[in-house]
């Protein structure tokens, strides 16, 4: 049976609607006509306080949460809980003034002037003895309230310091993962260019003025910068869990957000949220993927929809507004994949500041006849007609794709064989060849357990991290089908080339080893030629020029010296199959080739759907919840065969074919 999770909070056993408020930014009048909008719009939860700090504590020694205490009344008196953050995203100036190691220093060391946001140093002792004051205070305080629905630690944590404090925790870290010198200069390879370390106090960040072209250098910073805001947002989370046990904590999280490693922080947290914010242009499975990748984060825990723009954004080079049905379309979006809330930025636009123009549900003229507030309380009510019938609703996928933050720093900061290693856009490339076969898929990490998958795709694996290959062989040992690509299996964990050449520890499983890589420029092509006479597909980027040990040749290359040369192969390994495309072919052949496989597992869909028509299930019990996303702007149906399924919103019952509005949803169950 598939997995049920628990509700995050039993006070609100319902998906969440709502969003951030920021009170703080308007007069007692304007609270009160908020609280009556947010009734009418259907809002269950209101995220406050996220910005709030100077407002809550205008100097080291007076605090001032008078007016919080009365937002929080009143929402709790309108039947709205509070999602209640902490502010330390945004010190304030006086913090600055009398502490100016607690600013954050750029990549040249220099020490930052007090603005902007996220600008404190996190491994400064004065920033974290305040924002954990400011945490215990909230906790004691609010704790009881009965409207305390979650405790939202910070905003959006992002970036990283270079300062000398950060030098020195770093040196200490160091130590604890290396032990001694002349470990951290093998892993790090140090002779090179005489980068020997021979004092521990020798090591600084990899500063732009200074060294950067030590690679285990680099990818160890990351994942010290990591660490470090882990730190202060376990630091604050320890006080607010000491005082409050029975309230979940999280943060919010920013996708593929590449300064920091979300599967670390996941560990952390008790539920994990996220805010999305594509571009109109995005493809609905880029979109997917995300959520796929959020949902990953915990093992396939749902996470909360933390922020989504109701119309426009203010942060894209061009903001387009979202069209009508599209706000309700991606909400369903995020809940289909595992979303137990929807939840936006902002409920108010606010008159100043760099976000004034920011989509709102309520704009400038603070009026209810708009369409995005019509879209919303159509929304909300449905929402709460859903009820708690979708809540802790499990993904159940049989394939898996493999994502690794150390790996993406690796792989980027190689110098060679091309500038551009386009592994986030190669991620998605494989990612969309199964979206579009309406084909659940979870997103996995080095240290996720692999076995219950038929189906593994690693593309660009880079860095094969100690225990990774050997669950790989167990996995298509037992059965199960591997799929890898070029610029896999070349660097371990401290970035060292693997001694016995690429594919590196995945050279058995996948029956090859890789002699050269080609680099093309963007003007030429090669061609994956099929053995079978069935085709040929044009390649670029990259191509590898392996050579087979014990696999079999599926494509050869069709130009160049390395004409005739395997391109594409499949290694028998126990019960299973791995198989390694050698170079970047467009969709096409990533379609045909994951349609074949998945056919060869025996893996289908819950539904035959046309184009731009996502079937996408959740599974709650023994009840599965299917979501029909119409993903174009025209009419698209869909047919249901001889199913007999009932509408969750309207309550009929619906058979045959399915008709779907433009960017029109249905939930059968």
């Amino acid at each position: 049976m598939t997995v049920q999770y628990p509700p995050v909070s039993p006070k609100a056993p319902m998906l969440w609607h709502g969003g951030d408020y920021n009170p703080e930014q308007w007069s007692r009048e304007i609270w009160a006509e908020d609280f009556r909008l947010m009734q009418k719009a259907g809002i269950t939860a209101a995220t406050v306080g996220v910005f709030s700090w100077v407002s809550l504590q205008p100097s080291e020694d007076r605090f001032t949460f008078e007016w919080l205490d009365e937002v929080i009344d009143g929402l709790h008196a309108h039947g709205i809980h509070v999602i209640l953050a902490t502010p330390s995203a945004a010190p304030p100036a006086w913090m600055s003034q009398a502490y100016p190691e607690t600013l954050r220093s750029d990549e040249n060391g220099i020490r930052r002037q007090h603005g902007q946001r996220v600008n404190y140093c996190p491994n400064s002792s004065d920033y974290r003895r305040l924002s954990g004051e400011m945490a215990r205070r909230l906790a004691e305080r609010y704790g009881k309230h009965a409207a305390l629905l979650l405790w939202h630690v910070s905003n959006e944590y992002g970036g990283a310091c270079y300062c000398d404090t950060c030098a020195a925790r770093f040196r200490e870290w160091l130590q604890a993962r290396y032990g001694t010198l002349d470990e951290l200069n093998a892993r790090w390879w140090t002779p090179f260019w005489s980068h020997t370390y021979t004092d521990w106090g020798q090591i600084m960040p990899p500063r732009r003025n200074a060294e950067t072209l030590t690679h285990g250098l680099n990818v160890d910073y990351f994942r010290f910068m990591n660490d470090s805001q882990i730190a202060c947002y376990r630091g604050e989370r320890d006080i607010l869990r000491a005082i409050t046990p029975e309230t979940p904590i999280t943060t919010n999280l920013m996708g593929t957000y590449k300064p920091l490693d979300y599967r670390r922080w996941a560990k952390e947290m008790d539920v994990v949220a996220w805010d999305c914010y594509p571009n109109p242009n995005h493809a609905a499975s880029d979109i997917a993927f995300l959520h796929d990748l959020t949902r990953g984060l915990k093992d396939g825990q749902p996470f909360l929809l933390m922020e989504q723009t109701p119309s426009s954004q203010n942060w894209q080079e061009i903001n387009a507004l979202k069209r009508p049905g599209v706000l309700r379309l991606w909400s369903y979006l995020a809940v289909a994949h595992g979303a137990d809330s929807v939840l936006y930025f902002q409920w108010r636009r606010g008159r100043g500041g760099c976000e004034k123009l920011h989509g709102a549900v309520v704009e400038h003229a603070g009026r209810e006849d708009t369409r995005v507030f019509r879209e919303v309380s159509q929304l909300g009510a449905e929402l709460q007609t859903l009820g708690d019938s979708v809540i802790g609703a499990a993904v159940d996928a049989q394939v898996a794709l493999l994502f690794d933050w150390d790996n993406w720093h690796a792989l980027d900061d190689a110098v060679g064989p091309v500038r551009d290693k386009r592994y986030l856009e190669t991620v998605r490339k494989h990612y969309r060849a199964l979206y579009s076969r309406n084909v659940p898929v979870d997103i996995v990490f080095p240290d996720s357990d692999l076995s219950r998958y038929k189906l593994l795709v690693a593309p660009m694996l880079y860095m094969v991290k100690p225990g990774v290959a050997e669950k790989i062989e167990a996995l298509v040992a037992n059965g199960g089908t591997f799929v890898s690509t070029y610029l896999s299996g070349l660097v371990d964990e401290t970035d060292l080339a693997f001694e016995n050449g690429y594919p590196g520890p995945l050279s058995s499983v996948l029956g090859i080893w890789v002699e050269e890589i080609d680099a093309l420029y963007p003007d030429q092509e090669n061609t994956l030629v099929m053995s079978d006479g069935s085709g040929a597909y044009p390649c670029r980027h990259l191509a590898d020029l392996l050579h087979t040990q014990g696999a079999e040749v599926l494509a050869t290359y069709g130009s160049d010296f390395y004409a005739g040369m395997p391109a594409l192969t499949r290694n028998a390994f126990g019960r299973g199959s791995a198989y390694y495309i050698a170079s970047d072919p467009d969709q096409p052949f990533l379609n045909r080739l994951y349609g074949d496989l998945l056919v060869d597992q025996g893996i289908t869909a819950a539904f035959r759907a046309p184009e731009g028509v996502e079937v996408a299930v959740r599974v709650k019990g023994e009840q599965s919840i299917l979501f029909v996303l119409n993903h174009n702007a025209s009419v698209a149906t869909l047919d249901l065969g001889s199913k007999v399924l009932r509408d969750s919103l309207t309550g009929e019952m619906v058979s045959g074919i399915l008709a779907l509005d433009g960017y029109g949803v249905r939930i059968l169950g």
